[in-house]
């Protein structure tokens, strides 16, 4: 892809992902379902940090753009290496986690994941948006773009590091008010808890595996060209 349509597109998606995740953190807390607490806000959900993740990095992939197109070089290459590294061990994965789990969850019983009553709360199209677009956006990230992955166990700790992360957070959460951020997670006893823990790992790791054999087969071993 040229260069200047790959900017335009970076900054149509950094455009689109800043605008859902402006949407959902201005729905408004008065409305909210019985279901929802207010502790945490918006960023107690994976969903809609996952969303400021993705504006992230498509505002990243922008800049390297701009800064091939007028030729800093230098500057690039710097950019370059953080725009990959947000790729590979969180935008694809963790945009993938979220897309697959939740409406594998949603069409199993969607009450454990989204209560029906945030239907009248929650755009069908912004739904859509945080839980659908998410991973085409992701797909088409790699047939467009050649990333270059890390190695592969810096790359495994990073992700987990992050995963860790987040479950503290929603184990603060819930030491704190007593509510889980997912109805799903008050099913489980601690072992199961831990094991439900253990596994989304092991998911979102392969998904990391995935990313990386697609960008594997599509562009190669071959390093990204100026």
């Amino acid at each position: 892809m040229e260069i200047s349509t790959l900017t335009m597109y970076h900054c149509l998606a950094f455009v689109w992902y800043f605008f859902v995740a402006y949407s959902i953190t201005h729905v408004r807390t008065e409305e909210r379902p019985s279901e929802v607490f207010l502790y945490g806000g918006q960023w107690k959900y994976l969903t809609v940090l996952n969303l400021v993740l993705q504006a992230v990095f498509y505002g990243v992939s922008f800049l390297a753009d701009v800064l091939r197109l007028i030729k800093k070089l230098r500057c690039a290459k710097c950019v370059i290496s953080s725009r990959d590294l947000l790729f590979s061990v969180l935008a694809f994965p963790v945009s993938t986690f979220v897309s697959i789990s939740f409406w594998t969850l949603y069409t199993y019983n969607r009450e454990l994941v989204y209560p029906k009553s945030l239907d009248g709360v929650i755009p069908l199209w912004l739904n859509h948006a945080m839980h659908t677009a998410v991973l085409p956006f992701a797909v088409l990230e790699i047939l467009v773009t050649p990333h270059r992955y890390p190695a592969k166990k810096k790359g495994l700790i990073l992700l987990g590091f992050v995963a860790f992360l987040y479950i503290s957070w929603v184990l603060w959460i819930y030491s704190v008010t007593g509510e889980w951020v997912y109805p799903l997670f008050a099913l489980f006893s601690p072992a199961g808890l831990a094991a439900l823990f253990a596994g989304s790992l092991a998911i979102i790791v392969s998904f990391y595996n995935f990313g990386e054999f697609l960008n594997r087969m599509i562009w190669g071993q071959s390093k990204f060209c100026f």
